[in-house]
């Protein structure tokens, strides 16, 4: 046993029962983590996360502990037992449990990197994989210790690298948020313009036909605005509302970009289907009848900062005006800001 227990614990200071027990326990607990932590970054808020991961981590190391201390014999024994299930665990210091805690893990984490869109699901993937490593070497040895760090560091870079796209990219549409578009006006100079563009009665839209086709209609004109011409930089400005950045030109040579702009979004149409539809496809589909084509438009202002007498900001508001100008006008228009009206 005392060999047994120098394979799995590795370092001096694990070379008791109590300490392989509780590298054992935290080997089985690790993947569960890493999965829960996985999930509730999908929902809730930041506080509401951390404390509840925070409480989860205390919580089970105080079981953990408790456990090794009453019973690390006895943990060891379980948590290294060969049940049968998982043939090539065999000469492993990992009994079947952890190992099958792991293998779930990897299937969850390989499931989410290959259907999900989250950056850091595939930094839990290499983590789980880096700690399984470590782990298979002992625990406390130098390979280990390698393995363990450059887990930490690729979940650390992982999270940072979400933190930062939740921050400038709008989870809806995928365009860059309203805080990249504020970062982005105190970097511009010279000759630009900036067009603000509103769906047409999109409140109405809304409240008749539901949010989810409401969404479906904003990640579709996302989908235009990342096509317009000119170079422009499109970006998710608020509820219905996006901008669009255009550097190198100004207002009136952005105009034709916007007309070829508004005209692609007047096009597009998408299908709303009944709320009767089955959830699995027919063998022989109803008629087409019941099936409704919709369109949207979309209204626009423009502005540039007139041979540097317009600040930014003040841009941005020209723009707003030129925008509320358009809709006064009918919609589904093109406006530019002028100082006459």
């Amino acid at each position: 046993m005392d060999a047994v227990l120098r394979r799995v614990a590795g370092g001096a200071g694990a070379e008791t029962p109590a300490g392989a027990a509780v590298l054992l326990a935290a080997a089985f607990l690790l993947p569960w983590n890493l999965a829960g932590f996985s999930l509730m970054g999908q929902r809730g808020s930041w506080l509401r996360r951390g404390t509840l991961g925070l409480s989860l981590i205390v919580g089970q190391w105080l079981l953990v502990g408790l456990v090794a201390w009453l019973s690390p014999l006895g943990t060891v024994a379980v948590l290294r037992h060969r049940f049968g299930f998982i043939p090539l665990g065999q000469g492993t210091p990992l009994g079947d449990l952890p190992l099958l805690a792991f293998a779930l893990g990897f299937l969850f984490f390989v499931s989410l990197a290959l259907f999900g869109r989250r950056t850091s699901d595939h930094g839990f993937l290499w983590a789980l994989a880096a700690a399984f490593l470590a782990l298979l070497e002992g625990g406390g040895t130098a390979p280990a210790s390698v393995y363990f760090g450059a887990g930490g560091l690729v979940l650390a870079v992982s999270v940072i690298e979400a933190s930062f796209r939740l921050a400038y990219q709008d989870e809806l549409t995928g365009l860059p948020s309203r805080r990249a578009f504020n970062e982005a006006l105190l970097k511009l100079g010279g000759e630009y313009a900036v067009a603000m563009v509103d769906v047409d009665h999109f409140k109405k839209f809304n409240d008749r036909f539901g949010h989810d086709v409401g969404d479906h209609v904003l990640r579709m004109v996302a989908t235009k605005l990342e096509k317009v011409g000119g170079g422009g930089q499109p970006y998710r400005y608020g509820g219905e509302e996006f901008a669009v950045v255009f550097t190198g030109l100004a207002d009136k040579q952005a105009m034709p970009h916007l007309e070829a702009l508004r005209e692609a979004i007047q096009e597009a149409t998408f299908t709303l289907r009944g709320s009767g539809r089955p959830k699995e496809k027919p063998e022989k589909p109803r008629a087409r009848g019941r099936r409704r084509q919709v369109r949207v438009t979309v209204s626009m202002g423009v502005a540039s900062p007139a041979r540097g007498r317009l600040t930014p900001d003040q841009v941005v508001k020209a723009a707003d005006k030129a925008l509320y100008r358009a809709k006064e006008d009918g919609r589904n228009r093109v406006k530019r800001f002028s100082y006459f009206w």
